[in-house]
């Protein structure tokens, strides 16, 4: 029987909607590796939200998509509007006849299912996918809120033809708060650039720690802070430190290091790329309320970075037994008890580093990407979802 991984090359469409983050890498990476193989790929997603640097990220990724860019309104909330940004996708996807709609997030996973369900009713056919990169499961499920938007996931299942998950965490959460999935699950580990595989040396004016992200309480700026004074407090002397990232609570942490006395040592830098941000620490700190499994992580490990890192999502995956570098989730003091290892303790950079053979192997974006289109392929094949009881292929 025919490889269907060797098969014919496909037109693929990603609908997600707010180009930050890890959500936005991880489209970027996939559009790249498959238009490298032969693929055409366009991406869908809110023109509302983004800057000038993620305009630079899509002038990058635009050589990459045949099938183009296309950006409409498209809002975090449920409301009218949606009708409006589902019309408007329907008919720019529909011209684009694609064979595989990927949704990611929440929104972008709505977009993504009710648009291939629509072609379909129409005989054409078209694998429906979803990855919901955490996004609706980190609602909680003893809130009525939480408790509709679950029900949402639910019924979205019949028009679904596999959940993606990034990390066994987020299948296993998915399954907590939503239930086991009707249609066909697989679990394919996010993945970095084999490119990005390569040390990055710290400059010589190298700060102790950085922290990159979304300024918002999510992503854990205000834990990082505290844990930042406490650690200059528990070593009795002065450190230094970087936070890059944009986001809508940034004058918040301003004042909060104003009046922790932290102004002069925690420098706040606009959004960058990670890879350039490596060269100006010694150690990366993630310390978020709630992941799936953050690219920051994989970047700095993959950029031979250690990573100090709240206990969270699918984090543990990836470092392993590397548990020493690993905090309880919101704890300023763990954290900082951690973060003063890091430079008292001889040796500790090293330790707190993941064999590279064995991390390569799984977080590489070739291991992601290839995992991905052996499933675009059996689900195109099938002409129906995968029945749960098969198991899945692995693309290495």
């Amino acid at each position: 029987m025919p490889d269907p991984a060797a098969e014919r090359p496909l037109r693929i469409i990603h609908c997600f909607r707010s180009p930050l983050g890890g959500i936005f890498r991880h489209v970027r990476d996939l559009a790249e590796a498959h238009a490298k193989a032969g693929h055409e790929v366009g991406i869908l997603c809110d023109s509302t939200t983004g800057g000038d640097y993620e305009d630079k990220l899509f002038d990058e990724i635009r050589p990459f998509l045949a099938l183009g860019l296309v950006r409409l309104p498209i809002r975090r909330s449920v409301g009218p509007s949606d009708l409006k940004a589902l019309w408007g996708s329907y008919k720019e996807i529909r011209s684009l006849r694609p064979d595989v709609i990927h949704g990611h997030g929440a929104k972008g996973g709505a977009v993504a299912r009710i648009i291939g369900s629509a072609l379909r009713v129409n005989r054409y056919c078209v694998a429906r996918l979803y990855s919901p990169h955490g996004g609706s499961l980190h609602y909680d499920k003893k809130t009525l809120l939480g408790r509709s938007v679950f029900l949402l996931e639910k019924m979205q299942e019949y028009l679904t033809d596999a959940i993606v998950f990034v990390c066994d965490f987020e299948r296993r959460t998915y399954e907590e708060k939503i239930g086991r999935p009707r249609t066909h699950s697989e679990r394919i580990y996010n993945g970095v650039n084999d490119l990005d595989f390569k040390k990055i040396h710290a400059r010589p004016d190298a700060v102790n720690f950085l922290c990159i992200g979304m300024l918002r309480d999510l992503k854990g700026p205000d834990i990082f802070i505290d844990a930042f004074a406490r650690t200059e407090r528990i070593i009795g002397r002065p450190l230094s430190a970087i936070m890059v990232g944009d986001g809508p609570q940034k004058a918040e942490y301003e004042q909060m290091m104003l009046e922790l006395g932290l102004g002069q040592r925690i420098e706040m830098i606009p959004a960058m790329k990670a890879s350039e941000a490596f060269a100006f620490t010694h150690t990366v700190v993630v310390p978020s309320r709630a992941e799936a499994m953050p690219y920051i992580v994989l970047e700095a490990l993959a950029a031979e970075k250690p990573v100090i890192a709240s206990n969270v999502g699918g984090i543990a995956e990836v470092l392993g037994n590397n548990a020493h570098v690993l905090a309880a989730p919101a704890d300023a003091e763990a954290l900082a008890t951690i973060m003063t290892a890091s430079v008292t303790e001889p040796g500790w950079a090293k330790s707190a580093l993941p064999e590279p053979v064995h991390f390569k192997t799984s977080f590489s974006t070739s291991t992601m990407a290839g995992s991905l289109m052996h499933l675009y392929h059996r689900l195109l094949a099938n002409k129906q979802p995968i029945a749960e009881s098969e198991e899945p292929a692995r693309v290495f």
